[in-house]
């Protein structure tokens, strides 16, 4: 299981600046082949490479060499929110409307996909489908609010679901789904099959269950803590 990263903080959104919120880095591109054809015509010739292909001849079209395209592979982020009657305690279904909202708008700041669901007392919601992610996005998140059950399972499922349906149009994608939750279902749901997995407990710090730290433990994610300052 990866170490516990802390998110503590005294605003409803994560600060900035170091051993704050460890957003994923930016891609590495992958690069095509120099072989003629292969590019696109807008990418800038690769001179040496297309002078030692003319050799003496005259310079033709067919001894120009490009330099290499970089290809950015997509990357989506599914946030599944936790908006039960249990968030609502001590301002955590706030909190963690702050942190989805931070969220969604570091996915805009690199160009990357993100999807949004919520799961309570109504059942599970798709707030976001999955697309580029927009900075206003964010703004979908103002009139959540939370109460009823937790049918985490079922969220889960769908986000699944939604991921798979994701790759299939879209081709290779790298999957990242959030769980924002305070742990207090009582299900004992299976892991979502995606690349990387990251559960960030809400759960009482006075009064831990444990159950977030349990599940990351058991499906191999990654656990971290998003607990106010005290």
């Amino acid at each position: 299981m990866a170490a516990k990263k802390s998110l503590g903080h005294r605003s409803r959104r994560p600060r900035k600046g170091a051993g704050s919120w460890r957003w994923p880095p930016p891609h590495t591109p992958l690069t095509t082949s120099a072989t003629p054809g292969a590019q696109q015509r807008s990418a800038a010739i690769a001179w040496l490479p297309t002078l030692l292909a003319k050799g003496p001849e005259a310079l033709r079209r067919e001894h120009l060499r490009r330099q290499p395209v970089a290809l950015r592979p997509s990357r989506l982020h599914c946030i599944v929110l936790d908006t039960s009657g249990s968030m609502r305690r001590h301002g955590r279904l706030a909190l963690a409307k702050g942190h989805a909202a931070f969220m969604i708008e570091q996915a805009a700041r690199l160009g990357d996909e993100v999807a949004l669901l919520r799961f309570g007392g109504q059942g599970v919601e798709l707030l976001l489908p999955p697309g580029p992610a927009r900075a206003a996005g964010s703004q979908r998140l103002r009139p959540v609010g939370g109460g009823g059950g937790t049918p985490l399972a079922q969220a889960l499922v769908q986000a699944e679901r939604l991921l798979q349906r994701t790759v299939r149009k879209s081709g290779p994608t790298e999957c990242w789904l959030w769980l924002l939750t305070d742990g207090r279902a009582l299900e004992q749901p299976l892991p979502p099959a995606a690349q990387h997995l990251v559960i960030v407990d809400f759960d009482d710090a006075s009064k831990p269950l444990g159950r977030c730290a349990a599940w990351a433990a058991r499906w191999g994610a990654e656990h971290r803590l998003a607990l106010p300052a005290a």
